[in-house]
């Protein structure tokens, strides 16, 4: 059962195979992500990692930990203050902020830590949870 307030985490540290991986699914091999040279020359001063691995740690927690199995997003809203770096750890909080138990509808809002407390994600969405029918 998922409650107002509830909270869930879920920690991930990130790894140049997870980087090449992502981009051999995705087909983003953006240079910021691959090339030191150019990545060096940018504000980041080095290879950042894909945004989508940060996102894809969300939603392992929702599918995984909170609501949990069968549950699928229906809208999200991200920002990305900072970026995250290829050895960095992150961890993401979530709580839920609203939820129709009828429905099976909460409405969520995250943040994402490196290991040093930076912001490197905040938002919000919206989740549902499948139950298999009787």
């Amino acid at each position: 059962m998922v409650t107002v307030g509830q909270k869930t985490q879920r920690e991930l540290s990130v790894t140049e195979a997870m980087v090449k991986g992502y981009a051999e699914i995705t087909g983003d091999y953006n240079p910021l992500h691959f090339d030191e040279e150019f990545a060096g020359k940018t504000r980041f001063g080095g290879l950042i990692a894909q945004g989508g691995i940060t996102t894809g740690l969300l939603h392992a927690l929702v599918a995984m930990d909170m609501p949990g199995p069968g549950s699928v997003f229906l809208s999200q809203s991200w920002s990305f203050p900072k970026p995250v770096f290829i050895g960095d750890t992150i961890r993401a909080e979530a709580t839920v902020t609203s939820y129709s138990e009828r429905r099976g509808i909460a409405k969520m809002e995250f943040e994402v830590k490196n290991q040093r407390g930076e912001d490197v994600l905040t938002g919000e969405a919206t989740v549902m949870q499948f139950t298999p029918e009787q």
